[in-house]
C-alpha cells in the first residue's frame, strides 16, 4: 500500500494557527483556503488545521475541549531540537520543558500552541 499521512488538528482560529505553525516549522503552507490550511512535514506527511465550527458542521460534534487540556501531541523528529524549539517559542508557543535527555535516548522539548496541542521536537541521539 502507498499512502501519506495527514495529521488533522482542529483549531479556534484557522489563521492564528496558520500563522503560528508556519512559524514555529519554518514552512509555508501548501493549501490555504476557507475550512483548511496544509503543510507538508515530511514526504508523505502534511499537517491539515480546520477551524473546529467545520468539523462540528461535517460530523455534527464538538471538538470544545476544556482550557488548559492537553488536546493531543504531535511528536516531530527533528535534525536541531534547540533550534526548532526556540523556533516555536518565538511564534507563540507555552514552553512545557526544555530540551533534554528523555529516558527513550532521544532529546525532546516540549511547547504548547495556541490551541492547547502539545508539539514536541525529538532528536535521537
Amino acid at each position: 500500500m502507498t499512502a501519506s499521512a495527514h495529521f488533522v488538528l482542529y483549531v479556534r482560529d484557522q489563521a492564528r494557527s496558520r500563522d503560528f505553525y508556519a512559524r514555529a516549522l519554518g514552512v509555508t503552507p501548501r493549501l490555504d483556503v476557507p475550512g483548511m490550511t496544509e503543510l507538508a512535514l515530511a514526504e508523505g506527511a502534511i499537517l491539515g488545521l480546520m477551524p473546529e465550527r467545520g468539523i462540528e458542521r461535517l460530523l455534527g460534534v464538538t471538538a470544545n475541549v476544556p482550557e488548559g487540556f492537553a488536546r493531543a501531541e504531535l511528536y516531530l523528529v527533528v535534525d536541531d531540537v534547540h533550534a526548532c524549539h526556540a523556533r516555536a517559542l518565538a511564534a507563540g508557543a507555552r514552553e512545557l520543558s526544555p530540551p533534554s535527555l528523555r529516558d527513550w535516548g532521544a532529546t525532546v522539548g516540549y511547547v504548547r500552541d495556541p490551541d492547547g496541542y502539545v508539539l514536541a521536537f525529538a532528536q535521537p541521539q
